[in-house]
This record gives structure tokens, sequence and C-alpha cells, in this order.
């Protein structure tokens, strides 16, 4: 082994400046028996490093090479196995653990006590031995050798050790020195022995030379402990003086301990003293202005305000835990409460007497407003109730029971004023629109009770359905002259007991500005109303929450107080319904006044609808952008759903008076009256609805209504007895293409199409029905011409035909002279004036496609003529320039 030993050392270690220092042949435990040998080594230069590394055999087997190596702070526990029997096997538990099997156990033990060594000696960690005799830990380090193991030389962790440099040139002088060095080495050991003896006895004889020495020290040693003796005693001394200085000054220490901790509480008590008076102590101005401060003048109202805010400073003061157990703070605290609920009291009080007068001082203004369509400015009452607005917050937040009697007290009182003004405001305006006297009387003998409103509604419903009776028997109308067609028939504006000659443009842009001013004067009404409770009792004016109170709930005055308990102030969601319900209960005759003046609207003129739609919408559209939730949004958008019934009530009822119009048997029809009067609706609606919002309304009722006027128009034509059908469909289709033209409605551009091709084939259609055959005997001869050379026979044969020679053409022919065709075409002019109407002016227009149709003929006429009997000079009496003129003098002789 010694020698494996040297060659490693040698081969291996020494190359890489390390110092072999152990070695064990070992092998795998469990596994076939590959042996390797496990090295301790150190390094040669500083710092030490300490490893454990693992030599295998090289496969040819003629030198060692050097295969894994572990650093030994990396070792946690060596594991011998057994510390009582001997074993051969051992654990190394590195990052993970390593099993051996030892070639004898006495290398085991040798191997393990090398790495005690070194543990002992390099690591600060400790590697912890399991299964390891303490036994031989002990003898590996003895108890008088420890400083060796800890600082001594590295001789002791094993026998060999390596000369250095110097120490081989020493050995080489001094066997220079011996001539039988080499060659007779025990002569030179002997030699070498005897020197060592010599240096042995010298040593002994010096170390006896120096017993006397030895003595001296001796007796200092003792002189020094007698000196420390003596020191003791007087530091007992000392000790016992200072004992009693401690405890005075313990003493001391303890008396400044309490003056401090006396100094700390008497500060801590100022502080809360200092905290309780600054914070709970009402100044005396203060209270007196909640006892009797003025609440009517500006400065007692400021003054009121004040103090009303340094209470509820006071009273809201975050009190310090044990503060509520001092009877001064129970006693300040329930003053407090004393003066909140007397100043909330007379305020309440005061504000309830403010509210009466107000609505006494507005009603007197009543008067002056009772003939203009104006509403009362309620400005001043609110400029005057804002002044309260901090003070209403207050006692919002003290006693939200009073609050909320304040509230319902307040929309009693301007519900029944606004009720008033808004009720005399319509009468004002219906007497404007009707502008009759028997009408003023009437509204002026009016009852100012919801119940008369109700009466009114009901009549004005009434008087409606006693029209709708009316207006079915005068839509069984007879078609008279075309000269006098708007005085004799039933309009589409009739509808109500007026004819539409009663109806100017004057009378609807009257109804219009007075619609429009009514409008005008409750929108800003509502929101200044609106903007003022949002101010005077500090309520959210945004958008409310959907889902919240009914309105039936709201209007019975008992929902507020059900909604919250007295003193809790509401959520902000509910604070912006109030808002709303609020409104409703003020305004809550505005919906049944305005839907009371639209049916009057509408039973005046039909047509109305049309302007309350326009402006309706914009009004809603308007407040909508302001807020959608808004009382004043919702009312409007509530009436506009009337409106918008009534506008499609007067497209159904115009539709249903076309499919009952009748028309005489005794004359012509001409412009049908809903045609004439789609017209009139068409150019009113363009000018109503030019840029307005709601146009895809109009839009609607037109593809309604040309509908309805295409279907009656052709039913018409089919009941006609004393106008052919076409020249009615003729004159009112070309009436319904010229109004499409001249309006340009772009969503009728298809029927615009729609009417001009019915208009044409119509044209045409009479005008070769009227035409038919003015020179009969000569059409009937060219048809049986026809005839045979359908038949097969060649053209230029049909004149070898008996019946149809060049003789028996001259015959017919000669029929038909100048005079006759002119007086034929004289009396088909009579019977084409007789059919059309005059309105219209479609007389030349039918004369020139007559003319254009009958030219036509003649020439057919010209052309069988010339391919049937070629070469026989045969000829119509008559030219084409002589229709030209015959047709031209006819039309100016009439």
């Amino acid at each position: 082994m010694t020698a494996i030993k040297h060659a490693l050392q040698r081969d291996i270690f020494t190359p890489n400046d390390e110092r072999l220092l152990s070695i064990v042949n070992v092998c795998k435990a469990g596994k076939k028996k590959k042996n390797c040998f496990l090295c301790a080594t150190v390094t040669t230069e500083r710092p030490v490093q300490v490893k454990m590394v693992k030599v295998k055999k090289s496969d040819k087997g003629d030198f060692y090479k050097r295969q894994i190596a572990w650093a030994l702070r990396d070792l946690a526990v060596v594991d011998a196995k057994d510390a009582i029997k001997e074993n051969p096997e051992f654990d190394l538990h590195f990052e993970k653990v390593y099993k051996w099997v030892a070639s004898s156990t006495a290398e085991k033990n040798a191997f393990i006590s090398c790495i005690w060594k070194l543990n002992q000696r390099y690591l600060r960690k400790k590697i912890d031995f399991v299964n390891v005799s303490s036994q031989l830990l002990e003898e590996s380090v003895p108890s008088g050798e420890n400083q060796s193991v800890t600082g001594g030389d590295e001789e002791v962790v094993d026998v060999y050790q390596e000369l250095n440099a110097r120490e081989e040139q020493d050995i080489e002088i001094m066997m220079e020195g011996c001539e039988c060095a080499i060659s007779n080495a025990e002569a030179f050991a002997e030699r070498l022995s005897r020197e060592l003896q010599v240096l042995d006895g010298a040593n002994i004889q010096s170390i006896m030379a120096s017993e006397k020495q030895v003595n001296i020290l001796m007796k200092l040693l003792d002189e020094a402990l007698k000196e420390v003796d003596q020191i003791e005693l007087k530091l007992s001394s000392y000790e016992e003086m200072l004992q009693s200085v401690k405890e005075q000054m313990d003493q001391i220490s303890e008396s400044n301990h309490l003056i401090h901790l006396s100094n700390t509480n008497n500060v801590k008590l100022l502080s809360e003293i200092e905290f309780l008076v600054n914070h709970m102590d009402l100044a005396k101005g203060h209270i007196k202005a909640l006892q009797e401060g003025d609440l009517a003048s500006s400065r007692g109202i400021e003054a009121c305000t004040n103090a009303a805010d340094a209470l509820l400073q006071c009273m809201n003061v975050a009190l310090r835990p044990g503060h509520d157990m001092l009877l001064a703070v129970r006693q300040q605290q329930q003053r407090f409460s004393d003066l909140r609920e007397q100043f909330a009291r007379r305020l309440a009080s005061h504000l309830n007497n403010v509210f009466v007068q107000q609505g006494h001082d507005q009603s007197s203004t009543l008067a002056q407003h009772s003939v203009e369509l104006a509403l009362p400015n309620h400005h001043p009452f609110h400029r005057d109730l804002l002044r309260y607005a901090k003070l209403m917050e207050w006692l919002k937040s003290t006693d939200y029971g009073k609050y909320e009697g304040l509230t319902k007290n307040y929309m009693d009182y301007l519900s029944r004023l606004y009720e008033r003004e808004i009720k005399d405001f319509f009468e004002v305006a219906k007497i404007k629109m009707t502008g009759t006297t028997k009408e003023s009387k009437k509204f002026a003998t009016l009852p100012r009770k919801e119940s008369a409103v109700k009466q009114e509604t009901e009549s004005l419903h009434g008087s409606s359905g006693k029209l709708t009776g009316s207006t079915s028997s005068l839509n069984k109308l007879s078609v008279q002259s075309s000269g006098n067609r708007r005085s004799q028939s039933s309009s589409l504006l009739d509808m109500g007991n007026m004819s539409a000659s009663d109806l100017d443009v004057a009378d609807r842009t009257k109804f219009d500005k007075i619609f429009e001013q009514v409008l005008s004067e409750l929108e800003p009404l509502c929101l200044a109303e609106q903007d003022f409770i949002s101010k005077f009792f500090k309520l959210q004016q945004h958008q409310s929450m959907p889902g919240t109170m009914t309105e039936a709930e709201d209007l019975d005055g008992g929902t507020l107080s059900r909604q919250h308990n007295a003193g809790v102030p509401p959520p902000v969601s509910s604070e912006k319904d109030m808002i709303r319900q609020m409104m409703i209960k003020i305004f809550r005759c505005i919906e049944p006044e305005l839907n009371n003046l639209i049916a009057l609207g509408d039973k005046i003129d039909s047509f109305n609808s049309l302007y309350m739609l326009v402006k309706m919408s914009h009004h809603v559209w308007t407040a909508q952008n302001v807020d959608p939730a808004s009382f004043l949004s919702t009312t409007l958008g509530n009436v506009l759903v009337t409106v918008k019934r009534n506008f499609d009530k007067c497209i159904s009822n115009q539709i249903r008076q076309m499919e009952e119009v009748k028309i005489s048997k005794k004359s012509k029809v001409g412009i049908l009256p809903f045609v004439a009067e789609f017209e009139e609706f068409a150019g009113l609606a363009e000018s109503i609805f030019k840029n307005a919002e709601r146009r895809g309304d109009l839009d609607k009722a037109y593809t309604k209504l040309i509908r309805g006027v295409f279907v009656n128009v052709e039913k018409v034509a089919n009941e006609s007895q004393k106008t052919p059908r076409d020249v009615v469909m003729m004159e009112n289709f070309h009436h319904i293409f010229a109004t499409l033209s001249r309006l340009k409605i772009s969503c009728l551009e298809t029927e615009k199409k729609e009417a001009k091709q019915k208009y044409t084939d119509h044209l045409q259609s009479y005008v070769i029905y009227s035409l038919g055959q003015p020179l009969e005997k000569l059409n009937h001869f060219f048809e049986g011409v026809e005839a045979r050379v359908a038949q097969g026979i060649r053209e230029e044969e049909v004149s070898y035909q008996l019946a149809f020679n060049k003789q028996e053409l001259r015959k017919v022919i000669k029929e038909y002279p100048g005079k006759e065709v002119k007086k034929g075409l004289d009396n088909l002019y009579k019977k084409v004036d007789k059919h059309l109407c005059e309105e219209e002016n479609l007389l030349q227009v039918v004369w020139h496609s007559m003319q254009d149709e009958f030219i036509r003929q003649y020439k057919h006429f010209e052309g069988l003529i010339a391919r049937c009997y070629p070469g026989s000079g045969v000829t119509m009496e008559f030219t084409i320039q002589d229709i030209l003129d015959y047709c031209s003098s006819i039309a100016q002789s009439h």
C-alpha cells in the first residue's frame, strides 16, 4: 500500500500541488467489484483546500487516472455502519449518498480517522460521524496532543512527510561530510546516533544549569500572589462602600421615574381637556343665534347657518375612548341635542310659513297673466328660498324627519299653486286656438278642480266620436264639375265639422305658434323648478337608477316616509328619484292638460298632429340631451306617444276616407278628391317636417298613404260609368306623378316611377281605344287584305282576288274624302273633351297622341297599297299634311 501511495503522490497529486494524506482501497457496495482508491488530499498553497479524490486504474493497467473529486466541506455525514463490530462498509453523504466497501476494516478506520482530523483542523462546519467508535476518535487525537492536532505540524496526521528543498540541501551537506554516508549506511546511522546522544547530554546539562533562575522565578511568583491578595481585599472594601451608594441611587431613580410619570399624565390630561374644550365648546353667540336668531333677514340667516354648522361640528366630533363616560361630556352632548331639536323645530316652522306666504304672494300675480299666454315667473320665490339651502342641508343631516315633513309641505303648497297657474295658462292657450267668444266663456267658467279637466277631456273625446260618425256621411261624396272640386268634395282635412276652405295656412301657422309657445313656457318652468329643488333640498339631479318607486306610490304622499326611517338620509340613488317624484307631484296637472290641448288641436284640424309631432319631438330630444331620466323628459315623452297616436289616426282616417269615396254616375270624375288632398298633405308635411327629428314617421305615413291612393284610384276607375277607366287612371296618375316630381320626396321615388308608368300606359290605351277606326270601311278592307296574306297569298297577288281588286279599293277610298275625315276628327275631339277634366289640362296631350296614332294608321294603309297594288296609281284622297292641318284647325277652333 505504501508503494501505491508513493506512486499516486508522484504521478497524480504532486503535479497538482497536492499532498496525499490517506488512502483506502474500495469498491462500490452491491455491484461487481471494480476496485478504486479514495484519497484524502490537501493543497500545498494557502489557503489550504481539503478534497476527497476517487482514483482508478486505467483500462490498460499501467497507470492511474483521476476520476472524480469532492470538496470536504460538501461532505455532510460519514456513516461507518457499525460502531462495535468490525465492518468494511461505510457511506459518504455528499449531494447524494455513496456506498463503499473497503478492502479491510483497518484501512476503513484509518481513512475515517484521517477525515475526522482534517475536519477538526480545517473546517468550521463539522461533519456528522455516525456509527463510528468513540474510542477510535479518541485514539486518533490524545488529550495531551490536542495542540498539535489543531495547530501543530501536519506530520501528526500521518508519519510520512515529504522533504522540502532546504531540508534536502541540509541532508546532502551532512552526507557529504561523511564519506561512508552512502557506502555504509549502518556506520552513518551509528555516527548520527552518537551525535544525537551528545546533543541530548548538552541539553540536560543546560537544563540543570538553569535551576537557580527557576527558583528565582518561583519566588517572584509567590510575591506576586501576595500582592494580588492585598488588591482583592481593597476591592472588597470598595465594593461594600459602593453598595450603599447603589441603594441610594436606586431610590433616586425610582423617585425620578414617579415624577416623570406624573408629568406625562398631567400633559396627557391637559391635552384631553384642551381637546374637549376646543371641540365641544359652542360660542355664546352661536347659542344665541340658534335660540333667538332672526330667520327672516339675510344677516340672521347667515348667523344661524354658521351657528348650525358649529353645532353640527361639536356634535359630530370623534370622541376618544373613555370620553363618553365623563359626566361633563354627556351633559354637553345633551345640551347640544336640545339646541338642535329646538332650532330644527323653529326652522321647520319658519320655512312652512314662508311656503304658505310665498304661495299667497304668487297667487296674487295670477290676474295679470290671465289674458297672456305666459306662465308666472317663480324666480323671486326661488331666490328668496335659496338663502335657506345650507340650513336645509343641515336639517337633512341632523333631523331627517323634519326635513321630510318640509318636503311634503312644499310639494302640497306648490302643487296647488302650479295647478292653478297651469290650468289658467292652458285655458288661455285653448281660447287663442279656437278664437271664439263661445269657447272663451266656456273656459272662463271652468271650475278650478281636477275633475273639470277630466270632464273637458271626456267631452273632447265624445265630440270627436260624434265627428267620426258625421265624417262617414260626409265621405259619401258625389263628383261634380271639375272647376268647383274643392268646395264640393270632402277633404282629408275635414276631421271636425269644418270644411277645408275654413282652414288655411294662416290658421295652421297660428296653431303652430301657440303650441310652440306652450311648450316653450312649460320647459323653462319645469327646468327651473327642478334645479331649485335640487339646490334647496340638496338632492342629486343627474341620471337616476332604473327600477325605482312607482308613480302611484309617489302621488299618495306617503312614499318618502316609507322609503326611509325618520332621521336617516336616503342613499344617493334614492335622492335622484326623489327629485323626479317631487316633480311628478308638483306638476301632476301638466300631462293631462297637454293631452287635453292636443285633443283640442286634433279636433280643430287633424293636420295639426303634424305640427304637434314635430314640435313635441324636438322638445323631447332637447330634454333628453339634458337629462334622459328627468321629469320633463319623461312627461314630454308620454305626451309624444299620444301625439304619435293622433298622427297615426290621422293617416288611418285619410286612408279610410279614400276607401269610402263615392263618385257620381252623371258627371265626369276628373282628379279624385283624395289625390288632390294627398298633394296638399304632402306639401304641408314637407314644409312642417323640414329638418325634423321624426322624419322617419312621415316617410312611413307617405308609404301607407300613396299605397292607399294607388289602390283607390284604380278602384274608382273600375267603378266609373261616365268617365272611361283609362281617363280616370291617366289623369290621376299624371297628377300624382307631377306632385311627386315637384316635392322630390326621396322615400317615394319608386312610387313616382310607378305613377309615371301607369300614366303612360293608360294614356296609350285610351288613345288607341278612343281613336278606334276613324276610316271604318277602309280598316275592314285592309283587314281582309292582311287576312289573305296571312293565309299564304303573296302580297302582289292580292289584287287578283275578286273582293280585293283595284276597283274595290278605289270604291272604298272614294267614301273617305278630306271633308269626311275632318268631320270624324272633329267629333272625336269633342268626345275626348267631354271625357277629360280641365284641372289636369291633358286635352292637347291626348289630342297630339291621337294625331300621331292616326298618322301611324295612315302610313300603314299606304304601305299595304304600295306592296299589294304596285303600279296601280291608287292613293288616299288626303295626305299626312292634310291630317296635320285638320288636327291643328280643330284644336284651334275649340
